[in-house]
């Protein structure tokens, strides 16, 4: 367990899932939240702060392990984050002595374990395909919106806007990425994913986050580009995603969208009262 003793600073621990990397700050037993957007924005910097694609606080929660809450790099807030539900549930995981932990997020009860051959799931909840779930600005269908390429959306209890490409790496990720995020159809931003399809139920996936911007990996876009892929028939439920961090595997069932892959602590250590201050 991270050491969050207020003599030496708050403590935070560094995490990845297949690239996607957090900050996690455990503030259990500490009378609520934390986190400011002020405080995440400064974290976030890669160069003046720890750097990261997403923070994620942990938080008491009665009748479950914890609840957490989701900062993007940007000082704005994410509703779901796979790859850093994957971490934090591991680290509970190892600090209860268990093998499997229920978290509370914007998004609902989450349900994780650790499969017998080490790899964290999630189960990340039933997709949103109504356009009002996701949400999308006006009535529509979900699966071809009126974009250029014809791409789909699908809601993770954050927005996605899929598209499958015949060559990912062609894509220009930074300006098509950002440029969809912010497109009128979306009120609330959205993720861009571009997927090419690899082979039977194997997808090469690259990814362009809400406020953060090109990852190595996203969690709630290989769930939202499975779901995609399996609604336009081009894998089966069971894909496995290979991004440029690593490979998640995602298994679309009738309980909801399991989310599957390795995880890393890479280091521990206290923030300063100077950062602190910038809460």
């Amino acid at each position: 367990m991270m050491d969050m003793g207020a003599s030496s600073g708050l403590g935070f621990m560094k995490m990845h899932g297949a690239g996607n990397d957090f900050v996690v700050i455990d503030s259990r037993g500490r009378g609520g939240a934390l986190v400011t957007a002020g405080l995440a924005q400064a974290l976030g910097d890669r160069h003046r702060g720890v750097g990261f694609d997403q923070l994620a606080e942990i938080r008491d929660q009665e009748g479950a392990d914890c609840a957490l809450d989701f900062w993007n790099s940007d000082g704005s807030r994410s509703g779901t984050c796979g790859n850093a539900t994957r971490c934090v549930s591991d680290y509970l995981m190892r600090d209860l002595g268990r093998d499997e932990v229920t978290l509370v997020t914007a998004r609902g009860r989450l349900h994780a374990r650790r499969r017998e051959d080490g790899l964290v799931a999630v189960n990340m909840g039933a997709p949103q395909l109504l356009w009002s779930e996701i949400p999308l600005a006006r009535a529509m269908e979900t699966d071809s919106l009126p974009l250029e390429g014809g791409p789909a959306a699908v809601g993770m209890g954050n927005p996605h806007c899929v598209f499958f490409v015949e060559d990912v790496e062609a894509v220009d990720l930074a300006g098509r990425g950002a440029s969809v995020e912010t497109d009128p159809l979306f009120p609330e931003r959205t993720n861009v994913e571009f997927a090419s399809l690899i082979g039977p139920d194997r997808l090469r996936l690259r990814v362009w986050e809400r406020g953060a911007g090109i990852t190595l990996a996203c969690g709630s876009g290989a769930c939202a580009t499975a779901v995609a892929a399996a609604r336009r028939g081009l894998t089966g439920r069971q894909v496995r995603l290979e991004m440029d961090g690593g490979v998640l595997e995602v298994d679309w069932r009738d309980e909801g969208v399991w989310l599957s892959g390795p995880v890393a602590r890479v280091f521990e250590g206290h923030l300063s009262p100077e950062m602190m201050a910038l809460a």
